[in-house]
């Protein structure tokens, strides 16, 4: 907690020239991950999204598409010290938080109790398959993404910034997993899908991994850099307009409130809370210094607008019983809440949910 009281302050307006570095430097840490990973273009926006805006991220996709992999790579390219903790049923708090252990003084025959660190203490925590782990493990873990500390027999042990969890979960096996509770997926700055890739990038992917090993990374940031860059992405302006849009947004998503469009009402049992504006803003930020912008666009936030909701909203059994999605629930919502570049739509339908209400009016 005292290296967040000593940083040094946010300053008021981005430097255009250190934004326009940036941007280029992301252009180059896009170029080194291509030499290890074929394709995932947007996935690997996301994710640097997610580091920038000093979130952690959900990597939620079946085995095999690279989530390690690109977690790792990442780390090496930020020269981060990076862990891997496989979350199993039986992994207890103080194995990935630490213990206390009898240590012997030298050339004593005094002992004293020692606080030996976890793999936690690192920049880069990949929590693989964190959903099969039991509920004080996660309560362990929760403590840190969102108090940046641990805590070993009463005493609080700060985590050195930056401090990035970046959790996977395969969505296609649930038997013996512990669904993670809404205030630990709130925790989440990003919920990132990843899907199949298409046939010539399976091509290249099997072609790559088949003929040699993994191409060496180069890191093109450091420490000192990352923690700047933290600072800078909050120094991005974000106009009244677009503030005002990630509150509408966030607020409209949620059902039984003033102004919430019927789909919602029918299709939501719970919008996201204050923390998805907060998202919307946060990400939205990290983006425009990603494109090398000073200032937040309204298309910003309808960019990350997926990611940042579809761990927020759940969706009700009438929506479950109609076949309907949180994505298309986002969908929607983005269409009928209008952004400050764009006229209203009139709460106009898209796609399956325009079909649902016809069919509707129709019987």
């Amino acid at each position: 907690m005292a290296a967040e009281t000593t940083a040094p302050p946010v300053p008021a307006r981005a430097d255009p020239s250190r934004v326009r570095e940036f941007a280029d430097t992301a252009e180059k840490i896009r170029g080194e991950l291509a030499k290890r990973i074929v394709g995932l273009s947007g996935v690997i926006e996301e994710l640097l999204i997610t580091l920038l805006a000093g979130g952690h991220g959900l990597l939620v996709g079946v085995p095999g598409l690279a989530k390690t992999l690109l977690i790792r790579s990442l780390a090496e390219l930020t020269d981060l010290s990076y862990r891997r903790i496989q979350f199993t049923p039986d992994l207890m708090p103080s194995d990935i938080v630490g213990t206390e252990v009898l240590v012997r003084g030298t050339g004593s025959a005094s002992r004293a109790f020692t606080f030996r660190k976890g793999p936690i203490f690192a920049h880069v925590i990949l929590a693989d398959e964190i959903n099969r782990t039991p509920p004080k493990t996660q309560a362990a873990l929760m403590e840190a993404m969102e108090e940046r500390q641990v805590t070993s027999v009463g005493k609080r042990y700060p985590l050195e910034p930056p401090f990035f969890v970046l959790a996977t979960q395969n969505p296609i096996e649930q038997e013996g997993t512990y669904p993670l509770p809404a205030a630990q997926l709130d925790r989440f700055l990003l919920n990132i899908r990843l899907d199949y890739p298409d046939r010539e990038e399976e091509r290249r992917i099997v072609r790559l991994t088949t003929t040699r090993d993994p191409a060496p990374l180069s890191p093109l940031l450091c420490r000192e850099e990352i923690l700047s860059l933290l600072r800078l992405v909050r120094s991005i302006t974000a106009p009244p307009a677009v503030m005002a849009y990630a509150v509408d947004l966030a607020r409209r998503s949620r059902p039984g409130r003033p102004g919430s469009p019927d789909f919602v009402n029918e299709w939501v049992s719970w919008g996201g809370g204050p923390r998805a504006a907060q998202a919307l803003v946060l990400g939205g930020k990290a983006r425009a210094l990603l494109h090398g912008r000073t200032e937040v666009l309204p298309g910003d936030l309808r960019a990350v607008a997926g990611p940042v909701f579809r761990h927020r909203i759940i969706v009700s059994f009438q929506a479950e019983a109609d076949g309907v999605t949180a994505e298309e629930v986002i969908e929607t919502l983005l269409a009928a809440v209008p952004a400050p570049d764009r006229p209203a739509r009139g709460g106009r339908r898209r796609g399956f949910l325009a079909r649902l209400f016809s069919r509707g009016a129709g019987a």
